[in-house]
């Protein structure tokens, strides 16, 4: 079958055909790691649509929306080779009237963590998604574990909202040095890339211990020595229902996040690790 590209709802509702959907939503500059998105989504469906949008919504005047990598035709040749049926690839404005008024709120957990070194990118990323799978009506999606926070709204959305969408998810792919895939990894400098490193020798160290005070000491320590170039935003071991820290008594699964600038390149990783009392 020919690969569709659809640029609007109406593309969409021509190329549609009978069987369940799945939809990957992503911004482009297509890696492997959306590639094992992909992959799931063609085995969990009978129809796989893969959206390319950057987002403005989730982007404040300061970030990098100008300097997001747009990598269109080679992304149309990843899905080719991946079996993607349709592509979304809307206009800017096709997505948002000029007048929009209405977004969606990440409430309190969109303030946290991420949220608060990006506030209301949260909110922008749930609009999205929300307009994409209002859009093309998936019987699921499909999300990377590497946006765990991200990953856990959407999940939070779908349940308060009582949409019908089932959402999936894929384990972090990396790197064979095992820095996290990323669009944004091509504009690391070789010096920056080794620098990098630190983020996930950092989830390594801590995911090795058991308890909430010396899984944060034994990351802080890696990044700490990580020499100059690592501007460390936050290193956090949160509730993954809440996103909210936790204490030195909490047992059971955590997430440990991190999020860092490296030369002009920010990064963020994590990993799930599992707490018992010392």
């Amino acid at each position: 079958m020919e690969l569709i590209v659809a640029r609007n709802r109406e593309d969409l509702v021509k190329a549609r055909g009978g069987g369940e959907v799945a939809l990957v939503p992503t911004m482009g500059a297509l890696h492997e790691g959306h590639k094992a998105l992909i992959r799931q989504a063609r085995a969990r469906a009978d129809h796989v649509v893969v959206s390319i949008f950057v987002n403005p919504l989730q982007f404040a005047p300061n970030e990098d929306f100008s300097r997001y990598p747009r990598t269109f035709e080679a992304d149309l040749d990843a899905c080719r080779a991946e079996g993607v049926d349709v592509v979304f690839h809307p206009a800017v404005e096709d997505m948002y009237a000029p007048d929009r008024q209405v977004s969606v709120s990440a409430g309190r957990m969109g303030e946290l963590v991420e949220g608060a070194a990006r506030p209301g990118h949260f909110d922008g990323v749930l609009t999205v998604v929300l307009k994409l799978f209002n859009v093309v009506q998936p019987d699921r999606a499909v999300f990377g574990q590497k946006d765990a926070q991200q990953l856990a709204l959407i999940r939070r959305m779908v349940a308060d909202l009582d949409l019908p969408i089932e959402i999936l998810d894929v384990p972090t792919v990396r790197e064979p040095d095992g820095l996290a895939l990323s669009s944004r990894n091509r504009f690391l400098s070789d010096d920056d890339r080794r620098v990098a490193l630190a983020l996930s020798r950092a989830l390594r160290a801590g995911a090795a211990e058991l308890t909430p005070s010396r899984i944060r000491a034994a990351a802080r320590e890696v990044l700490d020595t990580a020499g100059p170039g690592l501007d460390v935003d936050y290193l956090v071991l949160v509730d993954p229902a809440t996103f909210a820290e936790v204490d030195d008594s909490y047992e059971g699964m955590a997430v440990l996040a991190v999020a860092a600038r490296v030369g002009a390149t920010r990064l963020i990783d994590n990993v799930s690790v599992t707490l018992t009392r010392a």
